[in-house]
């Protein structure tokens, strides 16, 4: 195969690579999508100096000039961040944005391809994506979760997105192979709330141990990724029913406006953003910020094995 023809990775993270050092990737959808400017690049920069404190390095993911990225200078990321003329890619779209030169940010399910591709076995991230509320109706199925069947990343977030049908979305997983596991929590964390009154396949002690889940998986050639939900930090989880009443607006004011596909979770998250006036917002970049931290310390110890 010659798709590293494809990758463009920064000489520090090549060698890092080589070397065996801890990385974690990074995904650009949340800078482009959603954020708005210039918080964003507040944000891009805090998530890679927390990576950075722990240990490890920062590998933010995204396509410019028909390249995969692996690793963002700042023009790279002030790029993303302005989000002028950019695309949204999630696996369907990659060969189509390379060959047209599209610049795009990357979806979870992106990331993951392009981090396989790099060798980057752990990747931070908000919120996977998953089985939308109605699916039964609209077969809204985020491409998140066929990418975590197959491609061999750990993929730290809390937990799906709360727009989501959380119960439907591990039942996906669980019929794809896809363990889901709760570091240091038998509960499924749902991004604004520390649980979401569903439990994980198994409880990890700590990072070491999710490491040695990780070496073990891939070892037996046991293809396929494995969601580890960290909980929101408890000062900044909100209440159940009030985050569920901004979420049943935004879903009734997305239908009444016609909006479907990849657009959805860009709109609700805004919405959502304004129904709360800003809590979920900040809600938003402590879960990330605390993902980068467990994803780093997972890396880290994934490294030493």
């Amino acid at each position: 195969m010659n798709y590293k023809n494809y990758l463009s990775v920064t000489p520090e993270i090549e060698e890092a690579i080589a070397q065996g050092k801890p990385i974690v990737a990074l995904e650009s959808t949340i800078l482009s999508h959603g954020m708005p400017y210039p918080e964003n690049v507040e944000f891009a920069h805090k998530v890679e100096e927390i990576i950075r404190g722990e240990g490890a390095i920062p590998a933010t993911t995204a396509i410019i000039g028909g390249k995969l990225k692996v690793g963002l200078n700042s023009d790279e990321l002030e790029l993303m961040c302005k989000a002028e003329n950019v695309a949204k890619a999630s696996r369907r779209d990659v060969a189509v944005y390379l060959t047209s030169g599209q610049t795009a940010a990357t979806t979870v399910a992106t990331t993951m391809l392009i981090a396989d591709l790099a060798g980057i076995r752990v990747f931070a991230t908000g919120g996977i994506g998953g089985v939308h509320r109605g699916a039964q109706e609209t077969m809204d199925i985020s491409a998140d979760l066929q990418e975590l069947a197959h491609t061999s990343v750990c993929v730290v977030s809390a937990g799906c997105k709360s727009i989501l049908d959380i119960g439907l979305t591990l039942e996906y997983l669980e019929t794809y192979g896809v363990p889901v596991l709760g570091y240091q929590t038998s509960e499924f964390p749902a991004f604004y709330c520390e649980s979401s009154g569903y439990g994980v396949d198994y409880k990890v002690a700590d990072a070491a141990e999710a490491a040695r889940i990780l070496k073990t998986k891939w070892d037996l050639g046991l293809k396929g990724g494995v969601v580890l939900g960290n909980p929101i930090p408890h000062e900044y989880s909100l209440d159940h029913s009030y985050i569920d009443k901004a979420i049943d607006q935004a879903l009734e004011m997305a239908k009444e406006k016609g909006i479907r596909g990849k657009a959805t979770t860009p709109f609700l998250l805004a919405t959502i953003k304004d129904l709360t006036g800003g809590n979920s917002f900040a809600s938003n970049l402590q879960l990330a910020y605390n993902n980068a931290r467990v994803a780093s310390k997972v890396a880290i110890e994934y490294a030493k094995l």
